[in-house]
């Protein structure tokens, strides 16, 4: 049985992976490949899987499978799976430093202090401590998230209608009460028909001015024209993401916008997570060879 690893993943998972099938990370063979795994850059689509007639799993070390065409795999056999257990933490530490870092301007005052600035009048802080974080989705990444703002002595507030019960938030309410309550807003859903674009100006209007905007999901939850023009014009607070609609956001009118944030899609580019992702797949690979 060949397995292949597509994109990069801990230094030890080959090695991992040998007791199964050979190995490979070579994409020249794909033709011979009956296990794919995939992180985030390789983008499993309808070509791809053609190109795969021995494919019968695939494997996205990550959360979410919206990088696989999914339905078209498993019209041709091919069973999908992803490992949302393993990123929870590194993503949640994320969206948390950006909510850390926005009302502080620490990025700002950073790049001032480089420049020989002391802006220590120009940069008026404000604290986590009493506020509101509301989350929009309420799986495993905005769980940790929610404990984590609770510890800092935020009210955690959540919308999922999905969810009728959570013990990690102090309150379910539905999307418009969250709007108007939240002075933290933190996107954790999947991207579908429903939820993209789901952040545009009318949904930002229903929002308290001011607010932190931080989305570490999927850059196409939200329409980055509606974002850039509520920093500019004051109704955002500050917009932190580490995902976008086009990686990289080449053009994005949000490299321009006032009180932005942007990373590169570390979200789980932790070596702890990598190897949370390692154990994930090798338990999958495990269960599917004995099949």
């Amino acid at each position: 049985m060949v397995i292949l690893l597509a994109d990069a993943f801990a230094e030890d998972l080959p090695g991992r992976l040998s007791a199964f099938g050979d190995v490979a990370t070579n994409l020249a063979r794909l033709a011979e490949a009956e296990i794919l795994i995939v992180r985030s850059k390789t983008k499993v689509d309808k070509a791809m899987i053609d190109k795969a007639p021995k494919l019968r799993y695939i494997i996205r070390g990550g959360v979410g499978v919206d990088t696989i065409d999914v339905d078209y795999a498993k019209s041709k056999g091919v069973e999908v799976d992803n490992t949302p257990e393993a990123s929870s933490v590194a993503v949640a530490e994320l969206a948390f430093a950006m909510m850390i870092a926005m009302p502080s301007h620490l990025v700002e005052a950073d790049v001032s202090m480089k420049q020989g600035k002391w802006l220590k009048k120009d940069f008026e802080r404000s604290e986590l401590m009493g506020k509101t974080l509301g989350l929009i989705g309420i799986g495993r990444i905005a769980r940790e998230l929610a404990v984590r703002a609770r510890a800092f002595g935020m009210h955690a507030i959540a919308h999922d209608r999905f969810v009728s019960s959570c013990s990690d938030v102090d309150d379910l309410c539905d999307l418009d009460g969250l709007y108007a309550r939240a002075d933290y807003i933190s996107l954790h859903v999947p991207l579908t028909s429903e939820t993209q674009g789901m952040i545009d100006s009318k949904a930002i209007a229903k929002m308290k001015k001011g607010v932190y905007l931080v989305n570490t999901c999927r850059g196409q939850v939200i329409v980055e024209e509606d974002v850039a023009q509520a920093l500019n014009d004051g109704r955002l607070g500050g917009y932190a993401a580490d995902v976008y609609l086009k990686e990289p956001p080449e053009g994005s009118p949000l490299l321009t916008a006032p009180r932005v944030i942007l990373t590169p899609h570390l979200g789980a580019s932790t070596g702890e997570n990598l190897l949370r992702l390692g154990d994930s797949i090798v338990t999958r690979v495990a269960k599917f060879a004995g099949k």
